[in-house]
C-alpha cells in the first residue's frame, strides 16, 4: 500500500488553509492542534468533500492536481466522523454489509474478521437506536473497514464519548489500527489519544503546519507547545523481555535500558509503548544510593527550557530515545545542569500505553 501526499491552499470564509502533509502506509498520523487549526478542513479536502486549490496523490493515483479532480465517491476512503452516522432503519449487520456493497476486491478485512476484530457479534441484529455511543462507533469503524479503503480518515472518533466509554472502545481501535496496512489520518484534540494511537504527529496552527515528524521526537521537540505544560510527557518504544511473577514486574527493553513496570505487560518479544510524564522524572548528578525508585538511568542533558515562573523542563537522551524532566530552576542551578552534561534520571512512574506497531 502506498502513502498519501497532499497540499492545499484556499479559504473558507475568513479561514485560510495552507498546508502540505504526507502520511505513510501502515502508520497512524495524528493531526493535532487547537480548535480552528484546520484539522477537519484538511481531512475534508483530502476526501474531496471540499474543493480547494492544490494537489492530492495516493501512491501513483492522482486524486487532484491542476487538471484533475476525482469526485469523493471514486476515492477509496474510509471516513469515520465524531458521530457514527449509521443508517437508523438498518440493523448493525445490514449497516456493515452496506460498507461492503461498493468495496473493490482486495486483501482487506472480510465480514467475519471485522466482526471479531471489533467485538460486534452480539450486536449484529440490533438497531442503532439500541446501541451505546461506543458500540455505534465500533460499528462505524467496521463499516469503514469493510469498504476496503486505501486511506482511513478518523475525525475525532472518540471525542463524543465519556471517559469510561472511551476506555472501552480504545482497545478495539488499537486492534483495528494494527490490522490495517494503509495510511491513517487521525484528527484529535486529546494528547492522550495521540500518545496512545499515533506513530507520527502533524501540528497544525491557524491553517498551517507548524511541525511534523515521528511521535516520540515531536513530543519532546521545540515545535510542540505542550512540552512545558503540566501534563507534558515522553513516549518511548520498547520490547517486552519477561515477567517476574514473584515481584509482579515486567521488564521492558528500551534500547540498552531496562524499564520495570508493574503487572504482566504481555508475551516476551511484544513491542510496547511507554509513557513517562515529565513531572515523574527527577535528576541527580551522581548515581543515587539504594532507593525505592526502581527505574534509574544514565542520561545526557540535551536542553533546558524555562516553564513558568519557577520551573524548567529538561530534555534528556536515553540512548536514542528522549525523556522530559520537570524541575525547579533552583534545582537546575544547584545541580549545575547544563546541555551536554551527564545525569541520572529517576523515573517514579511508567505507564504502559499499548502495543507498538
Amino acid at each position: 500500500m502506498s502513502g498519501l501526499d497532499a497540499r492545499f491552499e484556499g479559504k473558507r470564509g475568513a479561514f485560510r488553509l495552507s498546508a502540505a502533509i504526507s502520511a505513510p502506509a501502515g502508520v497512524v498520523t495524528a493531526l493535532f492542534g487547537p480548535s480552528g487549526a484546520g484539522k477537519t478542513s484538511l481531512l475534508r479536502a483530502i476526501a474531496g468533500l471540499d474543493r480547494l486549490a492544490g494537489s492530492c496523490r495516493l501512491g501513483e493515483t492522482v486524486w487532484q492536481d491542476d487538471k484533475t479532480f476525482m469526485p469523493p465517491h471514486r476515492r477509496r476512503v474510509g471516513y469515520v466522523f465524531q458521530e457514527a452516522s449509521l443508517f437508523t432503519h438498518l440493523t448493525v449487520r445490514r449497516n456493515l454489509v452496506y460498507g461492503q456493497r461498493r468495496a473493490a476486491a482486495g486483501d482487506g478485512a472480510g465480514f467475519d474478521e471485522a466482526v471479531e476484530l471489533l467485538g460486534l457479534g452480539p450486536l449484529l441484529e440490533r438497531a442503532p437506536v439500541h446501541l451505546s455511543g461506543g458500540e455505534r462507533q465500533r460499528v462505524a469503524l467496521g463499516r469503514a473497514l469493510l469498504s476496503q479503503p486505501e486511506l482511513l480518515l478518523l475525525d475525532e472518533p472518540l471525542s463524543g464519548l465519556d471517559h469510561d466509554t472511551k476506555n472501552e472502545i480504545l482497545p478495539y481501535l488499537e486492534a483495528l489500527l494494527r490490522r490495517v496496512n494503509l495510511p491513517v489520518l487521525l484528527v484529535t484534540h486529546d494528547i492522550g489519544e495521540v500518545e496512545r494511537l499515533a506513530d507520527r504527529l502533524v501540528l497544525l496552527r491557524a491553517g498551517a503546519v507548524a511541525g511534523s515528524g515521528p511521535l516520540a521526537e515531536m513530543l519532546v521537540g521545540e515545535a510542540f507547545d505542550l512540552r512545558g505544560a503540566r501534563d507534558a510527557a515522553a513516549v518511548l518504544a520498547g520490547t517486552i523481555e519477561g515477567f517476574d511473577a514473584a515481584d509482579g514486574l515486567s521488564s521492558i527493553a528500551v534500547g540498552a535500558a531496562r524499564v520495570l513496570v508493574v503487572g504482566q505487560a504481555g508475551a516476551p518479544g511484544t513491542p510496547v509503548r511507554l509513557r513517562i510524564a515529565a513531572r515523574d522524572v527527577s535528576l541527580a548528578v551522581e548515581r543515587p544510593s539504594p532507593t525505592s525508585i526502581l527505574n534509574v538511568f544514565p542520561v545526557r542533558v540535551l536542553a533546558i527550557e524555562p516553564a513558568g515562573e519557577a520551573e524548567a523542563v529538561a530534555t534528556l537522551a536515553l540512548g536514542e530515545q528522549r525523556l522530559l524532566a520537570r524541575l525547579t530552576r533552583r534545582s537546575v542551578a544547584h545541580l549545575g545542569l547544563k546541555p551536554g552534561g551527564a545525569a541520572f534520571a529517576q523515573v517514579k512512574s511508567v505507564s504502559l500505553l499499548a502495543g507498538g506497531r
